[in-house]
């Protein structure tokens, strides 16, 4: 299953200062290990900081090697788009605030009202302070027994993926435990306000782990067609990583070079 999801940084104090007023807890940096770094294909060293939501982590990775920037003019039908999405109980109340403290919009227009057949209330696309996109949601009400108003991020409900062959992904995603729940074709207005661009027509793959962590959607964009990036390495900017429990220590790379890490649980022999 999904372990925890990795952002590469250049500037992790600023970037841990960003997630902690978003809501994530701090925790202290710890050196990344050679054998990783071997792993990772990278020379000298590298450091990591722990964030928490909740059960749920997310690390920011740092190395003396720096990597390419996040390409600025890249759009979310592009293949090196990955994000992970935020929960909230009030997007616009968390999006005035991510405003405040130095997101920067894809989304036009402020949080996008979702029609009811996505099971999503609204919606909205936005970048970290180095580029790194992540989408807040709110989900309809679930009667009185829901969160109030006004409490915040809840948790991370799934990491989303730009692809160029949903069908060849949805296959290599497969080989990692998950499952399709469905498929939809996601155009119009309402989209193009949520993805920042015109005539947007793309194919939504919900895949889901066998137990209740965060899953993964693939995006396959018909229109605009997605560009590549070329090959990203693990650190540059763009290299968010999606780490997977596994039996065994070992980098992998999904149909369009985004980087997964399997590692072995602590204590596995």
């Amino acid at each position: 299953m999904i372990a925890s999801f990795r952002l590469t940084t250049a500037q992790p104090e600023r970037l841990a200062q960003f997630h902690q007023e978003l809501g994530f807890t701090v925790g202290q940096p710890e050196a990344i290990g050679d054998a990783e770094m071997a792993l990772l294909g990278l020379t000298g060293g590298g450091a990591r900081v722990p964030l928490r939501l909740g059960e749920q982590r997310v690390d920011l990775d740092s190395f003396d090697v720096r990597g390419r920037p996040y390409p600025m003019e890249s759009t979310a039908a592009d293949l090196c788009f990955q994000h992970f999405a935020l929960v909230t109980d009030d997007v616009a109340a968390a999006w005035k605030h991510v405003v405040a403290i130095g997101g920067r919009p894809i989304s036009t227009d402020g949080p996008v009202q979702l029609p009811p057949t996505t099971g999503v209330a609204a919606a909205i696309k936005f970048r970290d302070p180095e580029g790194h996109p992540l989408e807040l949601l709110q989900f309809p009400p679930q009667g009185a027994a829901g969160p109030c108003p006004g409490t915040g991020l809840l948790r991370i409900d799934h990491s989303a993926i730009s692809v160029s062959d949903i069908v060849a992904s949805c296959r290599f995603y497969e080989s990692l435990g998950l499952s399709v729940r469905g498929r939809t074709l996601n155009q119009g207005p309402t989209q193009a306000a949520l993805d920042g661009l015109p005539g947007v027509e793309v194919d939504v793959m919900p895949m889901l782990p066998h137990r209740d962590t965060p899953h993964v959607e693939l995006l396959g964009y018909r229109n605009p067609r997605g560009r590549s990036a070329g090959q990203v390495d693990a650190n540059d900017i763009a290299a968010t990583r999606i780490v997977w429990e596994a039996d065994r220590d070992q980098l992998l790379r999904d149909c369009d070079g985004h980087l997964q890490l399997l590692e072995r649980e602590v204590g596995a022999p």
